[in-house]
């Protein structure tokens, strides 16, 4: 009885214990309404460096101005409290100047956000992953102390985030503020890996990593180079660089000879690791390298120059190439390192415009009127070189400062007065809130009956609106410069090409000489002004070749090295006909049809129009040929004409032999068809009239030859063959011979008549005009019907040539056709085996001779007599003599 009464007294106790827990923790709560002061936690680790003013609402900034370098923990004092400023990139303060003249603007302006008043809060990053974490847990904690979600007092409401995160800063940073959908606004070139939720609430005030490496892509290849090497800072560019980036520019025949990254240096034989990089980057044969990193990865990289410049004398020379936020900066305690080897270098930069009123307010800047600013004094220390009595920085035999020193009075190196690109990107970030807030605050505007403070809170309830405003956001900011963003949050806006030129007193400025921008035309992607453009020393002022060997001549093509990557290849000559005629060309290719390759086979040159015309000697000479030989034939005509009542020229046929002479006349004649420039009417008469006529020449051979057999059988008395000797079986005989041909050329003619045509191929370096038999085989069917009846007129002739001598003018025609049939015989494989006009010169050689055979062996010994001998030309002697 008593145990169970123990028992149940101690379940009361458990449930009074439990009760009494959940009062505290709801206890917070109800008194942070009304008392501040008995909110007690326990002070976390102190900030050197903090800038903050009063605000509705409060727009957050992570800025890298110094880095922390200090004394090993001794757990005696605070980390933070032991620590040194040894480095301070002093350019970098411009982007806190810029973030509260943004603030200052827009609570000045009466148009927006009325009744509504914007603070900040600025914390210094260090280039520390520790501290920005540090300062991403500050935002969300309240007044000054490090407890996130624990509201003590009235606490302000951060709207957004701007930051310069590097990559090593970069992994958890974006899902810790994402956590609470705060929207984030990223300056720097930091790669960024975060949740795919919280991406809905991360923004880069430049444009996206990828079109910042397409912009250097078209960069490298304006400039025709192909060989490059990367230097890679640290691990997510390398993943980057290696799975994305040098892939694509692969793709655009751009080859990677290296890639160095100092991540890999650690442990004990770090120094060494860095030394071996540090000589394999100065003495590589690329003479372009790609840098990849951050701003930290480039005060290391100045670092790394300075430690090891003394194993290389004289530095060959780099272009080096980089991305936004690598520029070069003045660094504190980091001016002595070398920047000669950056001279000549190139960097992207988001596009900056003045903004008004901005380079007065930078003017007026001092560590007196700038109430709030917790970066001012150490940086107006550093800066001027001269302390302040409660400053970290005291150097020795120093003036105090007085804090009217005046900004302007500093070289452009250290502390530029004109607005740069990550300055320009904080202001039209803390714009793009404010413009989006506004459109918040607008739409709420129908609760008229709200007074100001119920109006915040209702607004304050809306701000899950925020990041979605944000990314349909689109407006013109003070400079005239559009201001908008893609789906993944990254800015719509092109780069800045600077250059770098470096001073052997260590002071540098940026030349820009060019713009890029992703979005325009491709002929407007890449402009760059190459007369601005200064090189690296080692260069002579002369672009640079950066390649894996010299280009591929015009007249050249590559080869293939095995082994080698693709843009390292041998150079061979063209095979005969072809050309290149541009630089590294892969292969070369034929020429147009109408032109071919000179001698050096990088350019095409028009092919010679060519056939054979009355012009040139060889047409001169054929055309003087077929006249004499036609007024030879008409001559002879004459002749026979003349004396047709002789005893030789009865005796020799009379009618057949006008006949023969004028169709030998004819022939002479149609060779001229071959001369000229080829047209419709002389193509389509060339081969049919040559082929009729010719038919018709040997068919009154053929028939002389059949009349003399045809004699010498009806000369025996009461023979039946004289009927058959008579002049209409002469005529008969002719045009029975001669109507296949006609029949054979009607029959080309109607159904595929040569036509002109032009022949590219045959010739090398003439296009030859010519006429196109259009059906070879009707060609050499005409060919082959003519070769039967000579061959017919030679057999009867050969047979007939021991007639007596009355009759024995077989003799003569045998030898004319054995001149003809040697004639044609040869033509046919010579015909076969020219090309050009010289196959034109061949028939038309063909035409003439056999003509000239015919004409000479039957004609000559006639009228050698009619002529020379008349006396022969009686009865009695052609009856006495063999003829």
């Amino acid at each position: 009885m008593g145990e169970h009464r123990n028992i149940t007294l101690i379940g009361i106790f458990d449930f009074a214990i439990l009760t009494l827990i959940l009062l505290f923790l709801l206890f917070p709560h109800t008194v942070s309404q009304t008392q501040d002061a008995k909110c007690r936690v326990w002070h976390s680790p102190p900030r050197v460096h903090r800038y903050s003013q009063l605000g509705d609402f409060i727009y957050g900034g992570i800025i890298s101005l110094s880095v922390m370098d200090g004394k090993k923990i001794d757990f005696i004092q605070l980390p933070l409290e032991s620590a040194l400023l040894e480095i301070v990139v002093t350019e970098n303060y411009q982007q806190i100047v810029a973030l509260a003249f943004a603030v200052k603007e827009i609570n000045e302006n009466p148009r927006m956000l009325p009744n509504i008043t914007l603070g900040f809060n600025i914390y210094d990053s260090y280039l520390s992953s520790k501290w920005t974490y540090h300062a991403a847990i500050q935002f969300l904690s309240s007044k000054n102390n490090l407890v996130p979600n624990y509201k003590c007092g009235i606490q302000d409401t951060l709207l957004a985030v701007t930051e310069d995160l590097t990559s090593e800063r970069s992994h958890q940073k974006p899902n810790i503020l994402g956590i609470y959908k705060i929207p984030q606004f990223i300056y720097g070139s930091g790669m960024v890996v975060t949740e795919k939720d919280h991406l809905l609430y991360y923004f880069q005030m430049v444009p996206n990593v990828l079109y910042q490496y397409r912009g250097i892509m078209k960069l490298i290849q304006h400039f025709n180079w192909n060989w490059i090497e990367f230097f890679i800072a640290n691990r997510m560019h390398l993943e980057c660089v290696m799975n994305v980036i040098i892939p694509e520019f692969a793709k655009n025949g751009i080859c990677t000879a290296n890639i160095y990254t100092f991540i890999l240096c650690h442990g004990e034989s770090h120094i060494s690791c860095l030394e071996k990089t540090y000589y394999e980057v100065m003495n590589s044969k690329a003479k372009v390298l790609v840098f990849s990193g951050d701003m930290r990865s480039m005060v290391i990289l100045r670092w790394l120059l300075s430690k090891f410049e003394y194993l290389i004398e004289k530095p060959k020379g780099h272009v080096w190439l980089m991305t936004a936020g690598m520029e070069l900066k003045n660094i504190i305690a980091g001016s002595d390192w070398p920047i000669l080897e950056f001279h000549g270098s190139f960097f992207v930069t988001v596009h900056s415009n003045e903004i008004q009123g901005f380079h007065k307010f930078l003017q007026k800047r001092n560590p007196l009127n700038s109430e709030g600013d917790g970066f001012i004094r150490d940086f107006w220390a550093r800066i001027f070189d001269c302390p302040f009595q409660d400053s970290r920085f005291h150097p020795k035999n120093r003036d105090a400062c007085t804090g009217m020193e005046n900004l302007e009075n500093l070289p452009e190196h250290v502390f530029p007065m004109r607005i740069s690109g990550q300055s320009y990107s904080i202001y039209n970030a803390l714009y793009a809130v404010a413009h989006a807030l506004h459109a918040i605050y607008t739409s709420v505007s129908r609760h008229k009956a709200m007074d100001g403070r119920e109006r915040r809170k209702h607004l304050n309830q809306q701000l899950w609106q925020l990041s979605y405003r944000l990314k349909r956001l689109s407006f013109n900011n003070s400079a005239g410069d559009q201001i908008s963003f893609d789906q993944e949050g990254s800015l719509l806006a092109g780069f800045d090409i600077i250059n770098w030129i470096t001073f052997p007193n260590q002071s540098f400025i940026g030349v820009k000489v060019g713009r890029m921008d992703p979005w325009a035309p491709p002929h407007k992607k890449l402009i760059i002004k190459e007369e601005e453009i200064v090189w690296h020393h080692g260069f002579n002022q002369s672009q640079p070749i950066s390649l894996c060997n010299a280009n591929c001549q015009p007249g050249y093509q590559k080869e293939t090295k095995e082994g080698e990557p693709f843009c390292c290849y041998n150079c061979v000559t063209c095979p005969k006909g072809w050309i290149s005629n541009k630089t590294d060309m892969d292969n070369c290719f034929k020429c147009p049809q109408d032109q071919y390759a000179n001698k050096e086979q990088n350019r095409c040159i028009p092919k010679v129009i060519s056939y054979l015309s009355y012009e040139e000697p060889l047409g001169i000479s054929i055309a003087t040929c077929t006249v004499l030989l036609s007024t030879i034939t008409i001559q002879i005509l004459k002749t026979f004409r003349k004396h047709q009542n002789t005893h030789i020229v009865k005796a020799n046929n009379r009618d057949l032999s006008y006949l023969l002479l004028i169709s030998l006349l004819l022939c002479f004649l149609c060779s001229l068809l071959f001369l000229g420039r080829p047209i419709t009417i002389t193509c389509l008469l060339r081969q049919t009239t040559f082929g009729v006529i010719f038919t018709m020449a040997v068919s009154c051979v053929l028939t002389k030859t059949l009349i003399v057999v045809l004699a010498f059988m009806a000369k025996h008395p009461g023979s039946k063959m004289k009927k058959w000797t008579g002049r209409k079986l002469a005529i008969f005989i002719v045009f029975s011979c001669t109507f296949p041909q006609v029949g054979i050329c009607v029959v080309w003619l109607a159904t595929s008549p040569p036509f002109p045509d032009s022949d590219m191929l045959s010739m090398s370096k003439e296009v030859v005009l010519q006429c196109n038999e259009s059906s070879p085989i009707m060609f050499y069917l005409v060919l082959c019907y003519l070769g039967l009846l000579a061959i017919a007129s030679f057999t009867v002739a050969f047979f007939a040539r021991k007639l007596p001598d009355t009759f024995n003018e077989a003799k003569f025609i045998a030898f004319s056709m054995l001149v003809f049939c040697t004639v044609w015989l040869t033509f046919v494989p010579t015909y076969l085996g020219t090309k050009g006009k010289n196959m034109v010169t061949v028939e038309i050689f063909s035409i003439l001779s056999s003509s000239a055979g015919l004409l000479g062996c039957i004609f000559s010994p006639k009228c050698y007599i009619i002529l020379l001998r008349p006396e022969l030309n009686k009865r009695e002697h052609l009856i006495s003599r063999k003829i």
